[in-house]
């Protein structure tokens, strides 16, 4: 087995050499402007699993991932003439969307605020504020 360190330096090197090798070697169109966002690989040294996205969004995951699928066997050997490993792992591509998540939730808050500005409450108050209430019969009744 392979210790949890020497795993992370592993993927942290994948990452860094597959990057470089799609940046110079412009394999793809399918793959202009690819972006790595996370490898992990498993314990055995069997599979790394690489996660990825582009900023054009979601609507091209399907062709990116075909294009890294058609790719992986001369992706796969390149990076194992620069890693020195006994073997080298398979690797397996994943769409990551976070950045369409957070997008999203961005959009979500940014309505939120919006909404906020539109309404007919004055800045710095809330309904439930001493102004908006009637308070003359509370001091009346001391």
């Amino acid at each position: 087995m392979v210790s949890k360190l020497r795993l992370e330096r592993i993927a942290e090197r994948i990452r860094e050499d597959l990057a470089e090798i799609l940046h110079q070697e412009a394999l793809d169109p399918r793959l202009d402007g690819l972006l790595i966002t996370g490898v992990k690989v498993d314990r055995e040294l069997a599979y790394a699993d690489i996660h990825v996205s582009i900023l054009e969004g979601e609507e091209r995951s399907k062709e990116v991932l075909d294009g890294l699928k058609h790719a992986s066997g001369y992706l796969r050997s390149s990076l194992a003439q620069r890693i020195e490993l006994h073997t080298f792992p398979r690797l397996r591509f994943y769409w990551d969307s976070t950045a369409e998540k957070a997008a999203r939730i961005e959009e979500i808050i940014a309505s939120l605020h919006s909404e906020e500005s539109q309404t007919d409450i004055p800045a710095g108050t809330t309904p439930d504020t001493p102004e908006d209430k009637d308070t003359s019969r509370i001091e009346n009744a001391e």
